[in-house]
């Protein structure tokens, strides 16, 4: 089975700037972001959320770091959950687990 991944060119409106989207880790480790922000950048790109749940988080995932790596190339300032994040995959990625289990489900 071959997997086909297509690329998009999202549109970051020159209003925004990555801090808006309140990066927040939860206690259950889950992590949460302003959805207006998302939203305004998916609207921006000519894009809509339209994506099953499992599908969701990995794309909200790709967009966050996506957006991240490019907001730090630029020189902007760290942001610990986004750190965070890419460590977490980094890890992951490392050993091979392809899944991620909430706290206390693995």
């Amino acid at each position: 089975m071959r997997c086909l991944h297509q690329q998009i060119r999202l549109i970051i409106p020159d209003e925004l700037s990555f801090s808006d989207l309140h990066l927040v880790r939860e206690p259950d480790s889950s992590v949460s972001f302003d959805w207006d922000v998302i939203a305004g950048i998916l609207h921006a790109s000519g894009l809509s959320v339209e994506l099953s749940a499992d599908d969701l988080e990995d794309q909200m995932s790709a967009l966050i770091v996506s957006w991240y790596r490019a907001h730090r190339r630029q020189g902007g300032a760290p942001d610990p959950v986004a750190e965070d994040l890419i460590a977490e995959v980094s890890a992951e990625e490392q050993i091979g687990q392809t899944v991620s289990h909430p706290p206390g489900r693995a």
